[in-house]
């Protein structure tokens, strides 16, 4: 069987892993490892794919993994990547994120028979005593090495400096390897590249406390070929949720990517073989859309499913004029009533998920990028009337790529 590291860099998962040499051999056998997910919101987005991909990898290839919620650490706040403190949340709104990641995880992992676990690091971090804490984890860590962190060296350069609260989240995170290596036998935490600082600090502090081999290895993060963030709308992140980011929304963001992205995207993100990620990724000119379009099915139907893939399948062949499959258009329904009480088109705009605001659909009006049933909208104060409205709906679009059907009801 092929090597789980040799799949992964492949694929192009890796980019770096303490004691390379050392992790290959223990990799040979079964290894619990684990990735931590910080509740910061009630789901999962785009950018938690490419470690939950990669659990998965791990997960058929023999090893266990523990899904580590950061019910404690998300009380304090990751300050990697962030130029301004976290905004503090309640322990309530941190438990009800929790349990939504952890119904969205099992869509990804087989947590039957404790092939795969979830666990939460409120468990052991919340009830810690301070002093007791800092003499046994605090005195394991240099002050001077922590700052040549590039997390904590970015925060310092702001105006808002950083916080001794957010000091204290290396700590925090290295503990929970700690405590999964004493409870479950975990040997590997993995990640996002940016955690590397921190996840040093864990499987460091294993070794000096137990004298046991602990690894760390981290994932490319996801982006375009000329270094930006993917996963990002005019609506915001690119949500796992199918009510925060609907399915459609969802394939037409993968079906619209760049040329250049899309090799990267199959091989990432998707579980086609290499030879055929290739094949798609060398497709040129207009055969591109191909490769795109299985690109755009196979991710949403790891996501949201295959029933859900083929309806966003379906609505984006009848839109572009391939198909009849209207039913499946994202539809927003509207009562007679609300539509007497405001029937301007900016506010369905906004009511669709098209625009953000009441500005940001008037100005879509203003530079002409707004039509319904392909006519061109160009007054900003222009309305709908219920005669307007077919059986099956008016399909309002803003730009080539925004659609969603209002029927009157």
């Amino acid at each position: 069987m092929e090597h789980v590291l040799d799949i992964l860099k492949e694929r192009g998962f890796l980019a770096q892993m303490t004691f390379a040499d050392e992790l290959y051999e223990q990799l040979k056998q079964p290894t619990t490892f684990y990735v931590g997910f910080d509740p910061t919101a009630d789901s999962l987005h785009i950018g938690h794919y490419i470690p939950i991909m990669a659990m998965a990898h791990m997960q058929k290839a023999g090893h266990r993994p523990i899904a580590l919620m950061g019910g404690g650490t998300a009380m304090i706040g990751d300050p990697s990547g962030k130029t301004d403190m976290r905004k503090m949340m309640t322990t309530e709104t941190i438990d009800h994120n929790v349990e939504c990641i952890k119904k969205q995880m099992s869509r990804f992992l087989d947590f039957s028979d404790g092939k795969a676990i979830i666990v939460n690091n409120g468990d052991w971090l919340r009830n810690l005593n301070f002093i007791e804490f800092m003499r046994d984890i605090g005195s394991m860590f240099s002050v001077n090495k922590m700052l040549t962190a590039e997390c904590y060296k970015a925060r310092m350069a702001t105006d808002n400096g950083l916080s001794f609260l957010e000091f204290t989240y290396m700590l925090m995170q290295s503990y929970d390897f700690l405590e999964l290596f004493h409870r479950y036998g975990c040997r590997l935490e993995m990640g996002g590249n940016d955690q590397w600082s921190n996840m040093l600090g864990g499987a460091d502090l294993v070794r000096r406390k137990e004298n046991e081999r602990a690894y760390a290895c981290t994932f490319q993060l996801l982006l375009t070929h000329d270094g930006r963030k993917m996963g990002k709308t005019e609506a915001g992140a690119l949500w796992l949720d199918p009510a925060k980011t609907t399915p459609y929304q969802f394939y037409q963001y993968w079906r619209n990517v760049d040329d250049k992205d899309v090799e990267k995207c199959l091989a990432l993100l998707t579980f086609l073989p290499m030879d055929e990620v290739r094949r798609l990724g060398s497709l040129e000119g207009a055969q591109i859309n191909e490769a795109k379009s299985i690109l755009a099915y196979e991710v949403t139907k790891l996501v949201h499913g295959e029933e859900e893939a083929k309806k966003a399948e379906s609505a984006a062949k009848s839109l572009f004029g391939q198909g009849n499959g209207i039913a499946d258009v994202p539809t927003l329904n509207v009562a007679k009533e609300e539509l007497k009480a405001d029937a301007r088109i900016s506010t369905l705009l906004v009511r669709s998920g098209l625009c953000k605001s009441q500005s940001d659909a008037r100005k879509q009006i203003e530079q002409n990028a707004v039509s319904v049933n392909d006519q061109k909208i160009q007054d900003v104060a222009a309305v709908l009337n219920p005669e307007d409205f077919d059986p099956d709906g008016i399909l309002l679009k803003k730009g080539k790529k925004g659609f969603c059907r209002i029927v009157l009801q």
